[in-house]
């Protein structure tokens, strides 16, 4: 097949971490008899410096004629004034909502050898299988803002379809899965969370009556997510939980660095991204880990593209980079963590062992 991909690498580490998913992608093409075409354009600060601007008209334009976008990471202390009018993460949130991107899933799946990794026992992450759906353009983020010199206020807004599209898509997944959804929300506080539990309690029981739901308030939630994380599937929850709830997840998986993610619409178009940021004091140094971009092109193959083998192979290959102590710096006891480019070498060689070959008929 032929597949048009935009690359955004963003600023600080991300340059570092999308060009070895780069080479990953290339490799599975080569592999496999996929013509992957690569644009690479401009987000976040890299992209105001440049144009004055987080996301520029070209890069929105060639994401919207894409038929995937791969993004590193945006921001860093250089635009890190809170009060300016124009930031790096507009880019990112300006993407999502131009294209649609509705729903962020990312999996949570802590890998045998990297357990020593994680500030968790490793007795309750052996197993441990999950994915987290968050809302992604709704929400306090999107909400009305007012500021004057005595206080501020951001609104937080949902409306009855945009819980049931994400809903609809936890649930999907659910039932590919184990079956059991769990929602997310405060419904003892906030009216957003109460319409998010009618609307969710509605949809299950309406369209999804083979998938087991549960409810979770969001700060038992975020206990039982470190002390019992295997009782969970999927997990569905609206944009600022979500984001807080999988930046805690990432302590299950030892790393930041070990995380994917893919943004999600209703069109074949996604984003896909890891789930740290652009770790600034270690841009330009060659030590960032590239799983999780890695993994995100991964996400990419099969959510975007269609291609469930290629994108198995490129996990496997992971996997079997991490089974073997490839380690990078966040992985590794201290001073013995290896280059983003060797941990890149390895998932490579991994392939060869993976991914069968294209077989050429006559």
């Amino acid at each position: 097949m032929q597949a048009e991909i935009v690359v955004l690498p963003g600023d600080g580490i991300g340059p570092e971490v999308t060009a070895a998913a780069v080479q990953v992608l290339r490799a599975v093409g080569q592999r496999y008899g996929h013509e992957f075409h690569f644009t690479h354009e401009l987000i976040g600060g890299a992209a105001i410096d440049a144009t004055g601007e987080p996301l520029p008209a070209r890069t929105l334009d060639a994401a919207k004629r894409a038929d995937a976008v791969l993004l590193g990471a945006v921001g860093g202390p250089k635009w890190s004034d809170p009060g300016a009018k124009v930031r790096p993460e507009q880019g990112l949130l300006a993407i999502r909502k131009a294209l649609g991107l509705y729903a962020n899933l990312r999996p949570v799946k802590p890998h045998p050898a990297a357990l020593g990794a994680s500030p968790i026992k490793p007795h309750l992450l052996t197993g441990v299988d999950l994915i987290v759906v968050r809302e992604l353009t709704g929400g306090v983020y999107f909400g009305q803002k007012q500021r004057t010199a005595t206080s501020a206020s951001d609104l937080c807004e949902y409306s009855v379809e945009e819980i049931e599209r994400v809903v609809r898509r936890a649930c999907t997944l659910a039932r590919s899965r184990r079956g059991h959804v769990t929602s997310v929300d405060k419904a003892n506080v906030l009216e957003t969370s109460r319409l998010w539990r009618e609307v969710t309690t509605r949809v299950v029981r309406d369209e999804f009556p083979d998938v087991t739901l549960e409810h979770q308030l969001v700060d038992s939630m975020a206990m039982h997510l470190l002390s019992r994380p295997r009782e969970y599937d999927v997990i569905v929850t609206e944009n600022m939980f979500g984001d807080i709830l999988t930046d805690e997840a990432s302590m299950l998986a030892g790393s930041l660095g070990l995380l994917p993610s893919a943004s999600l619409g209703e069109g074949r178009v996604g984003l896909y991204e890891p789930i740290h940021g652009s770790a600034p004091d270690i841009a330009g140094r060659g030590v960032a880990n590239p799983y999780a971009t890695i993994l995100s092109a991964a996400m990419l193959l099969r959510h975007s593209l269609g291609l469930e083998s290629e994108a198995r192979c490129v996990e496997k290959a992971v996997d079997g980079a991490l089974a073997a102590g490839v380690f990078t710096a966040d992985l590794a006891p201290a001073g013995r963590g290896v280059s983003t480019q060797a941990a890149m070498v390895a998932v490579l060689e991994q392939l060869e062992l993976e991914c069968q070959p294209v077989v050429m008929r006559d």
